[in-house]
């Protein structure tokens, strides 16, 4: 494989040592090799550069005076979907996995960049080229931990591999995108999935501690459409949690300060993004960007239900108040958390509109984030697209 000298001389960061992004590294591996010759133009906190790489990836920018497109960024079409036999142990049904294993199984890739767990932690991330689909299977179910999925590029040069598959969120995918050309590779396909608010692992465990019945037994968690944190336990059990219910006061430093400082929830660098946010309760959300994207669906479209995407409901008044109540870390007694819950989910926003209500809800509050504690980063980092969909809403000082 022919690889761009200059990096060949930069050596890796020693784990441990001080991160060019400094307290805002994402931790997403770039810097654990020698492609950190490149972090300065390529790390998503450093040098943020939608436009300029949404070009390079789908051919133009999206088209900002398109609702949808600027909340969601460029793509072809959105729909609703779920596999008509799901993956048992999956997060949802398996539609993640099921990409992943019929790229390799069909030859389209030789590898397939996803993250298992150690063994000693079922949360604690653990990247790996997967090359058999009982690898991919391994990866199955989300880790909502900071994870270092680049931390594997070295591996693709000694590998020998041409067409590589990556599986990743938002700050990995630009740091990858930006670095793409100096891989060697014939072909790079990108399964994205939206992202928001993760920990290190010591704030995993604050979040679970503070926020579960039994800390110990919970197998995945998401941030459902009904407002309510959904744990899955290990006997198989489900614990519902509303949103206003969090213990806001105790969890409000929780999160990592690249995640409070991103504007990427959608992962809008991906050629395929698969989630939850913009669908109906107990559907996968699928947006396909671009030609390579469809390229990959098209592998498993026979193994899917699908219903159009749908818009209900008015976000913006729930968007408004959750801005002061978030700043100032009001938490309500759980009664009255689930009292609200109860009638939001019946009058608030669904679909699309509940994808719009998590994009402006958490847009707003990074954006106070930013502008308080990186004043000098505000202009710059934040993208035209977030500026437009926060400047909707009155932000306190």
């Amino acid at each position: 494989m022919t690889l761009v000298s200059p990096h060949k001389k930069a050596k890796a960061l020693k784990p441990g040592s001080r991160r060019p992004a400094k307290e805002l590294c994402s931790e997403c591996g770039l810097c654990d090799t020698y492609y950190i010759h490149y972090v300065k133009e390529a790390c998503a906190f450093i040098n943020q550069q939608f436009d300029a790489l949404e070009q390079q990836t789908h051919g133009r920018d999206r088209h900002l005076d398109q609702e949808n497109e600027l909340y969601f960024g460029v793509h072809r079409h959105m729909f609703a979907a779920r596999k008509i036999e799901p993956i048992e142990g999956a997060q949802w049904t398996g539609i993640v996995s099921s990409i992943a294993i019929a790229m390799l199984t069909n030859g389209l890739v030789e590898g397939v960049v996803c993250v298992q767990n150690t063994k000693e932690d079922r949360f604690q991330p653990q990247p790996i080229i997967a090359t058999t689909p009982a690898e991919v299977l391994a990866a199955k179910v989300n880790k909502p931990t900071l994870s270092p999925n680049l931390s594997v590029l070295e591996q693709i040069e000694t590998s020998g591999m041409k067409r590589l598959l990556v599986i990743g969120v938002g700050c990995q995918i630009q740091a990858l995108r930006a670095v793409e050309k100096q891989l060697g590779l014939e072909k790079l396909y990108v399964l994205g999935t939206p992202c928001v608010d993760n920990v290190t692992r010591a704030g995993l465990q604050k979040f679970l501690d503070t926020t579960s019945r039994s800390p110990d037994t919970v197998v995945h968690y998401e941030f459902m459409q009904d407002f309510r944190i959904h744990f899955k336990h290990a006997d198989g059990s489900i614990e519902k949690v509303p949103f206003f219910g969090l213990k806001t006061n105790q969890l409000k430093d929780v999160f990592a300060p690249s995640c409070m400082s991103c504007f990427d929830y959608v992962n809008s660098l991906a050629d395929l993004v698969v989630g939850y946010m913009g669908a109906p309760f107990g559907w996968q959300w699928i947006v396909v960007r671009n030609q390579t994207g469809a390229e990959m669906l098209e592998l498993v479209k026979d193994q899917l239900e699908t219903q159009p995407v749908m818009s209900q409901g008015n976000r913006k008044e729930a968007v408004q108040q959750s801005i002061p109540a978030y700043d100032k870390g009001i938490t309500l007694p759980m009664w009255a958390a689930k009292l609200m819950g109860v009638v939001i989910e019946k009058i608030g926003p669904k679909g699309l509109e509940y994808a719009k209500f998590s994009i402006d809800s958490h847009f707003t509050r990074n954006y106070l984030y930013t502008k308080r504690n990186y004043p000098e980063k505000l202009a710059k980092h934040v993208p035209e697209f977030a500026k437009r969909i926060v400047s909707q809403y009155k932000l306190p000082d």
